[in-house]
């Protein structure tokens, strides 16, 4: 079932990016396997899947440790408490979720202690919606300019999620704005190559609007029966 749904997600990816003109290698597919065991992420592994999405460190942590070896990108995609990064400082390829300042200094403090630079992107919030986490659009790039100055991090583009919908194309203002956003920090010098947006549900309007990182979790999986027992990261 997990090859059928990846081979079949490729073709959706492949399909949305020529419909924006894009190049499909353009596009990163995450997995976000939360809630889903070793066996299910071996499986997407062995299809040519390397980037994997987490929301809880305990079971980032886990996973990590029985997979070494494997080659796999962790990415955090969840919530991120400051006092949770050193468990994930030493080999973590990607945070997606960045929302504050005081964690962006204890993700450069963290680095610096392992001697690596960790890239994050910065969660902007563009629905509006309280029940999200993320940085205003228009304080964006007040926060990018003061985020790229710390040591040890490297910012390496903006996140969001659309709004709780049905409809995919409720997402599309979300996503445009985010896009939107990211265009007028790069003019000011910040490269920012990636927007990381689009889950199993708006994934194709999130390449349309320029996507770099979609982050697919049920599509790949399946629905998820079971809920964690783990702590929140």
């Amino acid at each position: 079932m997990i090859r059928e749904n990846i081979h079949i997600l490729r073709r959706r990816i492949a399909d949305a990016c020529l419909r924006a003109g894009r190049d499909a290698s353009d596009v990163t597919l995450i997995a976000v396997s939360k809630t889903f065991g070793t066996a299910e992420i071996s499986a997407a592994a062995d299809d040519g899947l390397a980037d994997f999405g987490e929301n809880y460190i305990q079971e980032l942590r886990g996973k990590y440790d029985t997979l070494a070896g494997r080659g796999i990108r962790w990415h955090f995609v969840g919530h991120l408490q400051t006092n949770k990064i050193r468990y994930i400082a030493e080999w973590i390829h990607l945070i997606h979720s960045v929302e504050s300042l005081r964690l962006a200094r204890a993700i450069s403090d963290a680095a610096r202690k392992t001697g690596r630079t960790i890239p994050f992107l910065v969660e902007v919030n563009t629905t509006g919606e309280s029940s999200k986490f993320g940085v205003k659009p228009p304080e964006t790039a007040e926060f990018v300019h003061t985020a790229a100055a710390l040591p040890s991090v490297k910012v390496d583009g903006l996140m969001t999620m659309g709004p709780f919908s049905d409809d995919p194309e409720d997402s599309r203002g979300s996503f445009r704005t985010l896009r939107e956003t990211a265009e007028k920090i790069r003019a000011q010098g910040h490269p920012l190559p990636h927007l990381s947006m689009g889950m199993t549900g708006d994934f194709e309007v999130a390449i349309e609007e320029g996507a770099t990182l979609i982050r697919v979790g049920t599509a790949i999986f399946g629905a998820r029966t079971k809920p964690t027992v783990l702590a929140k990261g």
